[in-house]
Formats: C-alpha cells, structure tokens, sequence
C-alpha cells in the first residue's frame, strides 16, 4: 500500500515560540478563544491532540479589557475556600478591580482541553498589567489577532 504518511508530533521535538499580544480594548472572550488556539499549537500545521505542542504567549495591558453589554455586572465568578460558609461570589467588575489577569486566565483555561495537558497549556499563558514584562531575554514576537 503506497500513500502518504501521517505526521504525529511528539514530546520535545519541536521548541515554542514566544508571541507578545496587547490586550487594550479587546473583547475577553474573542481574545481568550484566540489565546486557547495558540497554547494547544492549533495555529501549526503539526497539531497532535496528545501533545502539547502550543506556543508561549504573553499578554500585555490586562487591566484594559472590555465586555460586552451588561456582563460585568450579570457575569460571576465564584469560588470556595474548603471551610463552612467559605463560598465567594464576585461580579466581573469586582473581579477586574481585584485581579484582572484571574478574568481572562478562567475564560482561556475554559476553552482548553478538559484533560491533563491543560494545565501544561495554561502554564505558558504570562499575562500583565502594562506594557512592562520579565520575559525580554525570550524576545517575543509581536502576534497580530482579529480581537475587536
């Protein structure tokens, strides 16, 4: 039988990039679905499920996302402390005024696989407020996304 092969990527066979993505006036959930694709290397034409072959990103100017409509008062996130009466319900807007990397890293982890390498994926998501970040050493390159 002659045809062509099917390429499977595997573990550490090929390096990550380093993408620089600024956040300001983009839409949380348009930019979060953008983002997911790139940490699970959808964007390549060597994507493998079983592989996490996805790319770093770092996003700049976090404290300057946008919702639509009424979603910040409507939206909640909640969360639980493990004690008695140690359940918390916060708004959109208290949770931008509080941590605003926290919005947008719940609605990228959302949209990554339900599966162990999620984690691993959502680890090389570097968000920050400003335009001020650790990582020039790894000189990321600009990565233009249709966010508006």
């Amino acid at each position: 039988m002659a045809g062509t092969k099917t390429y499977v990527a595997k573990p550490g066979e090929r390096r990550a990039d380093w993408w620089l993505v600024d956040a300001q006036d983009a839409i949380v959930g348009r930019l979060a679905s953008q983002l997911a694709m790139v940490l699970m290397g959808k964007h390549r034409p060597g994507y493998t499920p079983h592989v996490d072959s996805g790319d770093y990103v770092v996003v700049l100017n976090i404290d300057k996302l946008r919702l639509t409509g009424k979603k910040w008062e409507q939206r909640t996130y909640a969360r639980y402390s493990g004690y008695p009466g140690g359940y918390y319900e916060e708004t959109a807007k208290e949770l931008a005024e509080r941590n605003p990397e926290k919005m947008l890293r719940e609605a990228v982890r959302r949209m990554l696989p339900k599966n162990k390498l999620a984690r691993h994926m959502l680890a090389k998501l570097k968000c920050y407020r400003g335009t001020e970040h650790p990582h020039q050493a790894q000189n990321p390159q600009p990565l233009q996304l249709t966010t508006k």
